[in-house]
């Protein structure tokens, strides 16, 4: 069977490029029982690395259970909690019984059941009876660490798409009583069940653990670092050429900076490559199977910029144009801002839309590459 660039779905073992060093990190936080949190733009390898993580772990010879938990659709604070206790009794039990046991045990006293009837239709484990409380999002937000120590069995939980929870109708509430929960963790209760809070709209994650501080002390932030050049490079010519195909390493050192070493884009571009070619690839090829790539994602680049104010394109420009004393004199008036006030405005904006972050030195940094090279050659045609 052809090897395959594999962009559908995250990847382990040997398709997992690079990050041996933040994989080997991650393992040894988790086995120590430290909260992690991730977050980095969609496609960046989030999922991969922690699944990496855990395959390491279990090479090494630990046994543990992993609940898995998406707050992608949620939009309320019960039904992150539900959603939270529920994905926990789905990984311990399996039938009606057990979790009318676990809900009877655990629950008990709350305004939160399991209703047999809900199961049987919509697959629904835990259903409210009555509005919840406080008290009833405290129980269900214990519950994965009770089923932990019912079952003596060490228990990671991973909450992807967290930054979701400020979309609630109450986050803080949220956050403050996950927070509180971290903080009262007896030394069993942290030995056995660990979190790792994961989130891929990066601004709104940094809002909750770095401008607001939630967690602080309690979680322990990992950070991608880009994949080396060589490691792509190596992992694309010998994929090529398990397909009777041969790329010339200097044009991948062209794409890899393209696409600043996103190993989710060069997949997918090197996909569409492998479909094109029969043998030698060459330059035009690479510009058809840009195309391609482009093509693809255009829709979504345009209801971003069409989504932007004027006054956030002429930023967006200045930003791609190199500058970043947005403030000064010389950058409003060439860019029509307006003011400097304005400026703080257009930024904040551009952060709460995921388009762009501002580093420690509050140097901007377009977050996607894809749409920061279409942005720049197709919209705003700068050569």
């Amino acid at each position: 069977m052809e090897a395959q660039f594999i962009f559908s779905k995250f990847v382990t073992g040997k398709n997992f490029i690079g990050r041996k060093t933040e994989t080997t990190i991650l393992s040894n936080l988790l086995t120590q029982g430290e909260n992690i949190v991730i977050y980095d733009p969609p496609k960046s390898g989030k999922k991969s690395l922690i699944q990496n993580a855990f395959l390491n772990m279990r090479m090494n010879g630990l046994t543990f259970t992993v609940t898995e938990v998406s707050l992608l659709d949620v939009r309320s604070v019960a039904d992150v909690a539900l959603k939270i206790a529920s994905e926990a009794m789905r990984t311990a039990a399996s039938t009606p019984e057990e979790y009318m046991d676990y809900a009877g045990r655990f629950l008990e006293g709350t305004h939160v059941v399991f209703d047999p009837e809900a199961y049987s239709s919509h697959g629904t484990i835990l259903s409210k009876s009555w509005d919840l409380d406080k008290e009833d999002i405290k129980a269900l937000l214990r519950l994965p660490y009770l089923i932990a120590i019912d079952r003596s069995q060490k228990t990671y939980v991973v909450i992807e798409e967290f930054q979701n929870v400020m979309l609630t109708e109450d986050g803080e509430l949220l956050c403050s009583l996950m927070e509180e929960r971290l903080k009262e963790l007896t030394a069993q209760e942290k030995a056995i069940c660990t979190f790792i809070f994961s989130g891929s709209r990066v601004n709104a994650m940094k809002e909750i653990f770095e401008g607001r501080k939630y967690f602080y002390r309690l979680v322990e932030h990992m950070t991608l670092g880009p994949i080396d050049t060589r490691d792509i490079t190596d992992y694309v010519t010998r994929t090529f050429l398990s397909n009777g195909k041969v790329i010339d390493r200097e044009l991948m050192f062209g794409v890899c900076k393209l696409f600043r070493n996103n190993i989710w884009y060069i997949n997918h571009f090197c996909f569409i490559c492998n479909a094109l070619s029969k043998g030698y690839i060459i330059e035009a090829l690479l510009r058809d199977a840009l195309a391609e790539v482009i093509s693809i994602h255009e829709p979504r680049f345009l209801a971003i910029i069409n989504d932007l104010t004027t006054f956030q394109v002429q930023l967006l420009r200045a930003i791609l144009d190199g500058h970043t004393r947005f403030s000064s004199a010389e950058v409003i008036s060439r860019y029509s801002l307006n003011s400097s006030a304005n400026v703080r405005r257009l930024k904040d904006a551009l952060c709460k839309k995921e388009i762009v972050t501002f580093d420690d030195n509050d140097n901007p940094i377009i977050l996607d590459p894809l749409f920061e090279y279409w942005v720049k050659d197709y919209y705003f045609k700068i050569r």
